[in-house]
């Protein structure tokens, strides 16, 4: 794993906690935080030990938006360069994100102001503390929500909590982040590390395989007509049969119906028992 000042990586019993390290700046994401980040989180994506990718800040802070000085004020008579910044910053806070073979969760704790709703909005799931304090802050100082920002909070949250908290750049906690949708849910501040790692522990104990075309199923079936989303699970779910090591289907059909070992409603089938389990070979 490549070190970096800016960007540091915890590691215990499959989870990879990615801290963004700017505690003097509340985290404020700078050109060379982006890099970093974007290089973390490929490297993760590859790693075999990690299973579950956390994102949070130094410092008891998530992120207080872009560096307006280093990321904005520094570039402006730099436009190749600034492009180049630009482009990397999306990719790691959407498309790398958004699209990421293993379960991310977001921890959410002091500020999440503008540009940091991208990584929020692209983690799977995220926890916040309910003193968090949230800012879609733009229009108080004159411009628009950065970046794709505007695009990400209007497709992920009612249109009128985005027009809302946009239009009138209010901040809010994390409880009301959680009633609207922009969080999972949210806990006290003491109870926030413990409810994450719960959470990633439930994760893990799912099949990677289903797991990963799950979530990147809902994501898809978003924007299909209902034909379409048809046809797209029909073969997303030959595709999980065709490359599952763990055969989860038939592992998890014969632990119910044949060993009778677990009850679906309440809790996965047990991972690694393909091989002892003979009725699957059959």
């Amino acid at each position: 794993m490549s070190e970096s000042e800016v960007v540091k990586v915890e590691r215990y019993n499959g989870v990879s906690t990615i801290i963004m390290n700017r505690p003097h700046k509340r985290n404020a994401m700078s050109p060379e935080l982006h890099v970093a980040m974007d290089s973390t989180l490929k490297e993760l994506e590859k790693d075999n030990d990690t299973k579950v990718v956390v994102i949070r800040g130094a410092g008891g802070t998530f992120s207080a938006g872009q560096d307006l000085k280093e990321f904005f004020r520094a570039m402006e008579d730099k436009p190749a360069e600034a492009k180049h910044i630009q482009e990397i910053a999306n990719r790691w806070r959407w498309e790398r994100l958004y699209n990421y073979e293993k379960p991310t969760i977001a921890m959410v704790e002091g500020y999440c102001v503008g540009g940091a709703f991208m990584q929020l909005l692209a983690t799977d799931f995220a926890i916040a503390a309910d003193n968090a304090t949230f800012s879609l802050s733009e229009v108080n100082w004159g411009i628009l929500p950065g970046g794709l920002v505007g695009k990400v909070v209007a497709d992920s949250v009612l249109y009128r909590h985005a027009l809302y908290y946009a239009c009138l750049g209010d901040a809010f906690d994390g409880k009301e982040a959680a009633r609207v949708g922009f969080v999972n849910f949210s806990v006290p501040q003491d109870k926030l590390e413990a409810e994450v790692d719960k959470l990633a522990q439930k994760l893990m104990a799912k099949s990677p395989a289903v797991l990963t075309a799950t979530k990147q199923a809902m994501r898809a079936v978003r924007t299909m007509d209902f034909g379409q989303a048809a046809d797209y699970l029909y073969a997303k779910n030959a595709a999980i049969r065709a490359n599952d090591p763990e055969q989860s289907y038939k592992t998890g059909m014969s632990q119910f119906l044949d060993k009778k070992t677990f009850r679906p409603v309440y809790e996965p089938f047990k991972l690694g028992t393909l091989l002892t389990d003979q009725s699957v070979k059959k």
